[in-house]
């Protein structure tokens, strides 16, 4: 997603660059270029004219054309400004809110096939890893076995689920809350119907709803392959409703990005929480200053940094940096680092995340899976011995793994050298938590 977006405003930003100064007419070129970039990215027409309006305020403001970097100046002003555009500056906003009597009621709404009831579950999972036991309420009643999709996503992420049939939503609602206080859970996450548009009788139950269940968050559940539609949809969902954050799912497709660029400018919900992806852990926090360094091409060194620190406790840490230090890192401890970092997803877009290397990367970077499980399944082939001492592997052994991985061993080879690259630097750097190793060495295209 953003990657059409991303390529128009580097392209744009790029023939600033090397300019001692700009003219008024170049820069009022280069609004016109961002605008048409943002209408093709299918951002609604007001949030973009308001954007370009903004940026070339604060552009003359700042004295752009009289600055002996004006590129960076301009970059640095559309980066607020695209974060503004994407959510409040506010990061409490952003965040979800609870009542101080539990349980604290949160209400997914949205259109049919929006994924309402996955982000329940996947919500569920992350307020769990926080300490906060939810209990999912089956409220959708109208579509064919949505109940049970419920109970199965309950069932994998270890939550209860409480649904009674096909009744008056209004009324499992209210039971489900109570259900939820005599289990003693401090959260409750309510799966609605959909709609395939807006529906009145349908928005008349979602108000029923509200007046018993009084929620602490009403949650639009919005599918980012819907572009600018979606800022239209949450619209007439919050005029009814008072919606008080999104979500946004299927942000790792290749949407264009219209629906998050435009959804906080028509509603001032702020995006709470995206879906990167099928698994039920797939839900992060939005960031918007970050979501706009990556548009922009600057990485995302937070959340990288987040991502990577959640792989290892502070004593494993402390074990792989001190084997790094004394040298002792072997594949064994390779392998263990590539399976650690494949579970937080695509190492391209990890790789992306990097300032500096973010923006040299063609937008169709990748880590090939298939080279990264022939890496696998090469040192899987070793013996323990293999494994701690490279050095013992003659022409013989790398046969012999080279076909029991289904390889060449120029495969085998490869892999070596580079695991001794690697050992090396990271003897000379000391042992760095911040990166896992696994990082570096890999084959890449």
């Amino acid at each position: 997603m953003f990657d059409q977006l991303g390529d128009r405003l580097g392209a744009i930003f790029s023939r600033l660059t090397g300019r001692g100064k700009i003219t008024e007419e170049q820069l009022n070129e280069a609004m016109r270029e961002v605008r048409v970039a943002l209408l093709e990215a299918d951002v609604a027409l007001p949030a973009a004219r308001a954007f370009v309006v903004r940026v070339k305020e604060r552009a003359l403001g700042a004295d752009v054309l009289e600055s002996l970097t004006p590129q960076q100046t301009i970059l640095r002003i559309v980066h607020d400004e695209m974060a503004a555009l994407l959510g409040p500056a506010d990061p409490a906003r952003g965040r979800l809110h609870f009542s101080d009597a539990p349980p604290s009621v949160i209400l997914l709404v949205g259109l049919q096939g929006s994924g309402k009831t996955t982000q329940a579950a996947k919500l569920a999972l992350r307020l769990k890893e926080q300490g906060r036991r939810s209990l999912l309420v089956a409220a959708d009643v109208y579509r064919p076995a949505a109940i049970a999709q419920l109970q199965m996503l309950g069932k994998q992420v270890g939550l209860p689920v409480f649904e009674a049939g096909t009744g008056d939503p209004a009324g499992i609602v209210t039971d489900g809350i109570a259900h939820a206080q005599r289990l003693g859970l401090s959260t409750v996450i309510v799966d609605t119907a959909g709609r395939l548009q807006i529906d009145d009788a349908l928005m008349a139950e979602l108000e029923r709803i509200k007046s018993v269940s009084h929620p602490c968050e009403i949650l639009f559940v919005a599918d980012a392959m819907t572009g600018q539609e979606a800022s239209a949809i949450a619209k007439a969902f919050h005029e009814r409703l008072g919606i008080t954050g999104v979500i946004l799912t299927k942000l790792d497709g290749d949407a264009r990005g219209g629906a998050a660029l435009s959804i906080f400018d028509a509603t001032g919900a702020p995006i709470k929480f995206v879906g990167v992806g099928e698994r039920v852990s797939a839900l992060e926090p939005f960031h918007p200053d970050r979501m706009a360094s990556r548009i922009l091409g600057m990485g995302d060194v937070m959340t990288l940094i987040e991502k990577t620190q959640s792989l290892y406790t502070q004593e494993q840490a402390k074990k792989l940096e001190l084997k790094m230090a004394r040298n002792a890192f072997t594949l064994d401890d390779f392998l263990e680092q590539l399976r650690q970092v494949r579970k937080i997803g695509s190492m391209g877009e990890l790789l992306k995340m990097i300032p500096g290397l973010s923006a040299k990367l063609p937008r169709d970077f990748t880590v090939p899976e298939a080279e990264v499980s022939k890496v696998e399944a090469i040192i899987c082939s070793m013996t323990r011995r293999e494994r701690r001492d490279p050095g013992v592997l003659d022409g013989s052994r790398r046969k012999r793994i080279a076909r029991g991985s289904g390889t060449q061993v120029s495969d085998v080879n490869r892999l070596v050298k580079q695991f001794d690259e690697t050992r090396r630097m990271m003897k000379q750097l000391g042992g760095s938590r911040r990166v896992p190793a696994a990082f570096r060495g890999l084959p890449l295209k």
